[in-house]
């Protein structure tokens, strides 16, 4: 930065100044008489690892980059004549964490920490500006950091989903399952599993083509969504397996969620426009209950082995 006088020199006069608008004090004025105002060229960039002062535009722009991205930005913001930087800095006694680039040829006026604290015991304008700048820039973060919250648990929410079909995934299930488990033996309620695996799938890809796979592996999970509670929740487990998560239900209705589900897939329709209908899908299906002392992975073995006697007895039916 180029130092090219004062700012008794200048054209400016502080009422100019946003942080000493509606300031009267003639001592004041002087103070800001005697600060340096310096030229910084366009592109010259105030490394955030200097001595905390206070900047104020007098001429030109200045963009303001923060270390700590909180929104769509960046984490950037412009300062524009009149405005200032550097606030913080001085209050907190601190380095500037804030990187100072000129976007434009500018003219700076700069404050040294000593004398922005003299200033603020002197000017009751001053303290006042100080703090609905501060206040506005507090509110501004905090909106910038709820959005970002929410894009968060957006993105946090679609890491959980399956792409494909929609349902939950294997994360997700890694997850909830040791909660749900853990809640319903506090509470002394059921919790049970449905394990469901599309019969001959493999076959099915290899003589229809992956791209009727993917749409019989969505018709599925339709299926199974479709007729589950909300209370429920259905999770693609791998491949062409799926599963539904039961809360607060027992073994017996469990059975009998099963035995609709394996009606329904059973009339699934994967294209309806096609010419030549694809063959049903057909499902096997293990159901298992939480038993006293199971834990998460006691409760899914349980399950995988009552699915796979569906299997060897035949497949398209449901074992407990």
């Amino acid at each position: 930065m180029e130092h090219i006088g004062t700012f008794g020199a200048s054209r400016f006069t502080a009422g100019d100044l946003q942080l000493f608008r509606g300031e009267r004090d003639p001592a004041v004025a002087a103070a800001l008489a005697s600060c340096a105002v310096v030229r910084m060229a366009r592109g010259r960039r105030i490394a955030g690892g200097g001595q905390a002062r206070l900047y104020i535009v007098l001429s030109g722009l200045l963009e303001l980059a923060s270390d700590v991205h909180t929104g769509d930005d960046g984490g950037t913001s412009r300062i524009l004549p009149g405005e200032s930087a550097g606030e913080q800095a001085v209050l907190d006694d601190a380095v500037n964490l804030a990187a100072i680039t000129a976007l434009e040829d500018s003219e700076l006026l700069v404050i040294e920490p000593d004398l922005v604290w003299e200033l603020i015991d002197r000017s009751n304008v001053l303290a006042r500006n100080l703090l609905r700048l501060l206040s506005f820039r507090v509110r501004a973060a905090n909106a910038l950091l709820r959005r970002r919250q929410k894009l968060g648990e957006f993105y946090r929410q679609l890491s959980l989903n399956d792409a494909l079909t929609g349902l939950y995934n294997r994360a997700w299930l890694n997850e909830m399952l040791p909660k749900l488990v853990a809640r319903a033996a506090q509470d002394g309620n059921p919790l049970s599993l449905v394990m469901i695996d599309l019969d001959h799938f493999k076959r099915f890809n290899d003589t229809h083509g992956h791209i009727a796979g993917d749409a019989a592996l969505s018709a599925a999970a339709s299926v199974i969504r479709g007729a589950l509670r909300p209370s429920d929740f259905a999770v693609r487990y791998g491949g062409e397996e799926m599963m539904a998560v039961l809360p607060d239900t027992s073994a017996q209705l469990a059975t009998m969620v099963a035995e609709r589900l394996c009606q329904r897939l059973r009339e699934a329709v994967v294209f309806p426009d096609m010419r030549l209908p694809l063959p049903h899908m057909t499902g096997s299906f293990g159901v298992a209950s939480l038993a006293p002392g199971d834990d998460e992975r006691a409760l899914v073995a349980a399950a995988d082995a009552a699915l796979y006697r569906a299997k060897e007895a035949g497949r398209d039916r449901v074992c407990v």
